[in-house]
């Protein structure tokens, strides 16, 4: 049995009638009897009683007729959807994704991937920008959301998403927190909870270097991974942390962000959508290009 007979036999079914069949899947008369007395023959029971009129479902055929339109429409589905990966318009998309995107960018650019392609199927992990751009390249991942700039970009396409400032997190219980903006170079005595440079080197060696721009090597007193979790040790007043302008959407309590009043000019940190440079799918170029033109029209919408 093949997709082939499943059509006929429901076409046959449906128009109860050998002629009006034949016309309808394009053949002749003949050869469409001899497929349906074969289907018969390997099903080993009758599918359609003959008559001078036409004919009519046997049970078996009756039985038959709602799993064969079933199987001819999951069949359709299937290439449909082979059709939709291969013009980006449907299949799974895996992004890699930093903790700070879920401030303020996914939720949002989230829906709108949706709302325009409804059979894309996303698969969104949280993971480090070292482990995502590491994912690309064991192609675990097809695209990510990172810290931007990364420290070494060569075999990636990196499309700026938002570009941010870094803010300074303190504790509400230190002088500090009477302030609203600070020069960095202000707080060089002040213990810092910084990133390991191990697990996150890019936003760590950013973190570094903005401290040497305000003429300081931090003093690191904790580290921590996740920008939470630098806040919570912050209002516990384990030291003061820098944190990309976009965490103030989720300042826990304890916990005040400063302006830096001293921020070198063309510093800055931001997320960037990442893929592999050359031979990405056309599934991942479909959401590059809805992504950078959702941030064009935000950025607009801002600006105006």
């Amino acid at each position: 049995m093949n997709l082939r007979q499943l059509r006929q036999f429901v076409t046959l079914a449906e128009t109860g009638n050998f002629h009006r069949a034949a016309e309808l899947l394009h053949m002749a008369q003949p050869p469409l009897s001899v497929s349906v007395r074969k289907l018969e023959e390997e099903l080993g029971s009758r599918l359609f009683e003959r008559h001078t009129t036409g004919v009519r479902l046997t049970p078996g055929g009756e039985a038959m007729l709602a799993d064969a339109r079933l199987a001819l429409h999951h069949a359709e589905r299937c290439r449909q959807a082979v059709a939709d990966a291969r013009d980006g318009l449907g299949g799974v998309l895996r992004l890699g994704i930093i903790g700070s995107a879920t401030y303020a960018l996914l939720p949002e650019l989230i829906p709108s991937v949706r709302a325009r392609y409804p059979q894309i199927d996303m698969e969104i992990t949280e993971a480090t920008s070292a482990e995502i751009l590491d994912g690309l390249v064991s192609r675990r991942f097809d695209a990510g959301l990172v810290r931007y700039p990364v420290l070494d970009p060569s075999v990636f396409e990196l499309l700026p998403m938002d570009r941010d400032e870094f803010v300074l997190a303190v504790s509400d219980s230190s002088p500090l927190a009477a302030r609203g903006a600070i020069a960095l170079s202000e707080a060089a005595q002040e213990p810092f909870v910084m990133y390991p440079r191990d697990k996150v080197p890019g936003l760590s060696a950013l973190a570094m270097l903005r401290c040497q721009f305000s003429g300081f090597a931090p003093h690191v007193a904790q580290e921590a991974l996740q920008v939470q979790t630098i806040m919570s040790l912050v209002a516990s007043g384990l030291g003061v942390g820098l944190v990309a302008g976009v965490a103030r959407r989720a300042v826990p309590r304890g916990v005040k962000c400063l302006t830096l009043t001293d921020n070198p000019s063309g510093f800055h940190v931001g997320i960037a959508l990442a893929r592999l440079a050359g031979g990405t799918s056309r599934l991942v170029e479909r959401f590059a290009e809805h992504a950078i033109q959702f941030v064009r029209a935000q950025r607009d919408s801002g600006d105006g």
